[in-house]
C-alpha cells in the first residue's frame, strides 16, 4: 500500500477539513498503462469504504485502495510540495519499470 510522507498527511488533511465531511477517506487507484507504459493515478475522497479495500492511516488521515491498486501501490509514496518549481502532489513507484518523459509515473 502506499505510504504518504508527513507533508502529504498533512495536506490531506487539510483538503479533508476543508470538505466538512464526516468519515472522508484518501482513495487512489491505478490504471496500468496509463502513459508512457507506466500508471495513471486517481485520487479523491470518499466514504464508502468496501470491506475488502486495503486501508492504511497516516496520523488523521486514512486512505484507502481496492486490492488490485493497493498491490501496485506496494512500496510507492505520495509526496507534495509547494515551491516556485513544483506544487502538488507527486507518486513516486517504484513498480513502473519504464520512465518516460511524460510525468505522469516516476
Amino acid at each position: 500500500m502506499i505510504t504518504l510522507t508527513d507533508t502529504a498527511a498533512t495536506k490531506v488533511k487539510q483538503l479533508i477539513d476543508a470538505e466538512d465531511e464526516d468519515g472522508l477517506a484518501l482513495r487512489v487507484t491505478v490504471r496500468p498503462g496509463g502513459c508512457c507504459s507506466g500508471f495513471a493515478y486517481e485520487m479523491f475522497f470518499d466514504t464508502d469504504v468496501a470491506a475488502d479495500d486495503v486501508k492504511s492511516t497516516f496520523g488523521d488521515v486514512s486512505v484507502v485502495a481496492d486490492a488490485s491498486s493497493a498491490h501496485l501501490l506496494e512500496g510507492a509514496t505520495l509526496d507534495y510540495s509547494d515551491g516556485i518549481d513544483r506544487s502538488g502532489f507527486a507518486i513516486t513507484n517504484p513498480n513502473v519499470e519504464s520512465s518516460g518523459g511524460c510525468g505522469c509515473s516516476h
